[in-house]
């Protein structure tokens, strides 16, 4: 049993390490980068309602990467601790984890205030340029998936 309770806690450490690797954005103001901004041909409008949205935003994702951050490294510590305490490891991966939803649900509504600001030949365009740059993801063996 404490075998698969540090496994769980563990489990639950690797996905607060790779939460934010699948937003679907590059990080920071990708609009303002003048190499996405021309190809993606952004209106200087379009780039003030993406900064917009951005900084309304900003401020609860910074505090919910933070808390997820204090959180992994309370569970880590507990994880270190000679004893395992199960019920702390266990209010400490819940906690975890309904502060990693949150931070998905607020991402996942950024995304979509900033998916309504770009056009359907624009979104279509970005897509294609972060496919570009993103590695191949690699399959359960360990293998590079082609791209499709």
């Amino acid at each position: 049993m404490k075998k698969r309770l540090v496994f769980c806690a563990a489990f639950a450490l690797t996905l607060a390490t790779f939460a934010d690797a699948a937003s679907p954005f590059p990080r920071g103001k990708w609009w303002r980068r003048p190499d996405f901004a021309q190809q993606l041909a952004l209106t200087d409008e379009q780039q003030t309602k993406l900064d917009s949205v951005f900084h309304s935003a900003a401020n609860e994702l910074i505090d919910l990467r933070g808390e997820t951050e204090k959180l992994s490294i309370a569970l880590r510590s507990e994880l270190d601790q000679p004893q395992l305490n199960r019920e702390n490891l266990r209010k400490l991966a819940a906690r975890l984890s309904d502060v990693q939803g949150k931070l998905f649900e607020r991402e996942l509504m950024m995304l979509v205030d900033m998916r309504s600001v770009l056009s359907n030949e624009q979104w279509s365009r970005l897509r294609t340029e972060l496919d570009r740059e993103r590695p191949p993801k690699s399959d359960d063996r360990g293998m590079a998936r082609p791209h499709r």
